[in-house]
């Protein structure tokens, strides 16, 4: 069986989170069956485990549309792509379409690197569900990353095709910090600056955590971070990173009492499997999918509440709560894999094959 993996939306200077689960799942899948994956730019392969590929248009470009043509030359059994827009027109062979999330139909502002078209698009593709419709049904099988994602695609009848979750996961042999070593008075954000993303709780919150320190870590522009500076409160300590590698993030990290994350709605939350993985306890919004990710290792918070945030930080100086956190936190974390998630992509392969050969 011969799987091919679109990696198109792999990042070409760092990973953001569509890009990371791309890669992630091509190494993992590599491992077990015959991979070979599509990109539109070398400086990809950076980003990109080595296996073979191939050079085709981007996923952003009118040839989109055509896009199968290419990819029938291939003769791939099954083709997975990690978002659900790639072009379909006339392809002679199976097909897996991810959704990761419904969050911009509730928080429909796109992200800033699309193109301005692309945004108008993006903005009305997202007023009704039928569109999202059309698209999904083009495929043989819908992937999504949660439970809770799955959920919402059955409540929404999205798709009359078969939903299979294919799990997100943290990086794979990383050595988790020494609890008995504590944590410095440091808190360590990872995500956008986006509305729903509710950054400006934590930096509220920080008013009721005197002595701490929080770490925003991506990428801001200059506006955005101008809007959040003016509210930092009198003499709360905010620094802005601007990107750190990831050796930057990983030591953050390790020193950290918590990551948190008060976002309003995700796919998934990596971030906090990430930080769970090296034992870094994590304070989460109150939404289904972090307690869906966190289970009981996290503690949730109202993410409306600066003063619950600052509570939630000031229980962990309670050492053998932090302790006890930081161990719960390495064991749900092990119950997500890349392997796991490679198997599920090639169950849902052979599912597929067995199906068109019907």
């Amino acid at each position: 069986m011969k799987i091919v993996i679109d990696a198109r939306f792999t990042r070409t200077d760092h990973h953001d989170g569509i890009s990371r689960y791309g890669a992630s799942l091509i190494a993992a899948a590599a491992k077990i069956a015959d991979v070979s994956m599509l990109v539109s730019d070398e400086r990809q392969l950076a980003l990109l485990p080595d296996v073979p590929y191939t050079l085709i248009s981007s996923p952003l470009s009118p040839r989109e549309l055509f896009v199968a043509r290419k990819v029938n030359a291939l003769k791939p059994d099954v083709v997975v792509c990690p978002m659900q827009t790639m072009g379909t027109w006339g392809r002679k062979y199976g097909l897996v379409l991810t959704l990761h999330d419904l969050i911009y139909y509730e928080h429909p502002a796109p992200p800033g690197f699309l193109p301005a078209p692309v945004r108008v698009l993006w903005r009305l593709y997202h007023k009704a569900f039928w569109p999202q419709r059309l698209l999904l049904n083009r495929a043989d099988t819908v992937a999504t990353i949660s439970r809770t994602t799955e959920a919402l695609i059955a409540k929404y009848r999205l798709t009359r095709r078969p939903v299979r979750i294919i799990a997100n996961a943290p990086q794979p042999a990383q050595e988790p910090r020494r609890p008995e070593a504590g944590a410095d008075k440091t808190i360590v954000y990872m995500g956008s600056f986006m509305p729903y993303k509710n950054v400006e709780t934590m930096v509220a919150g920080m008013s009721g955590l005197p002595g701490y320190t929080l770490h925003l870590l991506s990428r801001i522009t200059p506006q955005r971070r101008a809007e959040l500076e003016k509210i930092v409160p009198a003499g709360a300590s905010v620094v802005f990173h601007n990107g750190v590698t990831d050796e930057q993030y990983d030591a953050l990290l390790r020193r950290a009492t918590a990551l948190v994350s008060l976002s309003r709605a995700e796919g998934y939350g990596l971030p906090l499997v990430e930080a769970m993985a090296l034992g870094t306890p994590v304070i989460a919004s109150d939404i289904p999918i972090f307690r869906e990710v966190g289970a009981d290792a996290a503690s949730y918070v109202d993410p409306s509440s600066p003063g619950q945030f600052a509570a939630a930080v000031t229980a962990l100086q309670d050492e053998a709560r932090w302790q006890d956190i930081s161990r719960r936190s390495v064991e749900r974390a092990r119950e997500f894999s890349w392997d796991d998630s490679a198997r599920q992509l090639v169950d849902v392969a052979h599912e597929i094959m067995a199906k068109r050969r019907r």
